[in-house]
């Protein structure tokens, strides 16, 4: 029996679609209120358990006769409101699934992490699995709880615990609605004018479902990966969907002092109205940040060929376009 954590999430959902194609026995892990995505809602040979990782009883319960793990759960946020309970299920909820994993020898653990786990490479070089995370002010709430998360597995792994962990880069997809990356898209959509100078990674969902169940079927341990298709600027992306959609393309580009004057705007709405906005002090910083990941150990180790992240931007947005 294979569990996953984080089933009704865009990633988690995607993961248990191609787990049942290959006819896996599957447990899901959700919230009592939590809703089953279109994805998966007509799927018959899913059994869903209500549970939470910060409740270490009904976990251990819902782990009972469970061999292999994929833990997707974790909570994004970069508003600072949120950084106590976001290391919580980050961190502790992590912890409560390594120690009764440990416990039941679970026979392999898949821990997903994320490139903002990874350290800066020095020379301007495309970041790698090597790169250490070092702490800095410029890190996000939402980074160090993913790097401390790493360190548990790792902790866990020394101890005897077969475990793995990947490191996606921003995960796209057709899927992902309006929620997570698939707000960009939208936004886009409904008329955007700017965009930032900043560059990163961009991978579909599929691809990395496929590498996890790859990488779960795989003999490798205490090992982690980075899953990245392709490093592109914010501009070509908003560009690119922007065609797609037939949308005028963004032409401001956003400079620094910019966006210190909208986060100080948004801010002030804040405080007079309870309005809440996503850019943050964190996201500001992140828009103009300049980064390129290597997927060179990945591709070699698996013999793994990415979707074009244009093939996915094309999908994303004939999806939008027909709703």
């Amino acid at each position: 029996m294979i569990l996953v954590t984080g089933g009704t999430g865009f990633l988690g959902s995607e993961l248990i679609r191609q787990l049942l194609l290959s006819e896996e026995k599957v447990r899901a892990i959700k919230r009592a209120e939590s809703r089953i995505p279109a994805l998966l809602e007509n799927e018959k040979n899913i059994e869903w358990v209500n549970a939470d990782i910060l409740d270490y009883f009904s976990l251990k319960e819902a782990m009972e006769k469970v061999s292999r793990v994929y833990h997707c759960a974790a909570m994004i946020s970069f508003d600072s409101a949120g950084k106590k309970k976001m290391h919580k299920i980050n961190v502790e909820g992590t912890v409560n699934l390594l120690n009764i994993s440990m416990e039941n020898n679970i026979s392999r653990f898949l821990h997903v992490s994320s490139i903002a786990a990874l350290g800066n490479s020095k020379k301007s070089e495309l970041i790698t699995e090597n790169d250490q995370w070092e702490f800095s002010p410029e890190h996000s709430n939402y980074s160090i709880s993913k790097y401390e998360s790493e360190m548990e597995v790792f902790r866990a792994a020394a101890e005897g615990l077969n475990a793995v962990i990947v490191n996606p880069s921003i995960i796209i997809g057709k899927n992902a609605g309006k929620k997570g990356s698939g707000q960009l898209f939208e936004k886009i959509r409904t008329g955007l004018n700017y965009y930032p100078g900043g560059s990163s990674g961009y991978v579909d969902v599929e691809d990395v479902a496929r590498a996890m169940i790859l990488l779960m079927n795989s003999d490798i341990t205490d090992e982690r990966f980075i899953i990245n298709s392709e490093n592109r600027t914010y501009k070509e992306i908003f560009t690119e969907a922007a065609i797609n959609l037939g949308k005028t393309p963004p032409s401001v580009a956003l400079k620094p002092w910019m966006m210190h004057f909208a986060l100080l705007g948004t801010r002030l709405i804040s405080m007079l109205s309870g309005k809440k906005f996503n850019l943050t002090r964190e996201t500001a910083i992140s828009a103009f940040k300049k980064r390129k990941y290597s997927n060179e150990k990945i591709k070699k180790t698996l013999n793994l060929d990415f979707k074009p992240i244009s093939d996915s931007i094309r999908e994303i947005c004939i999806e939008l376009n027909t709703k």
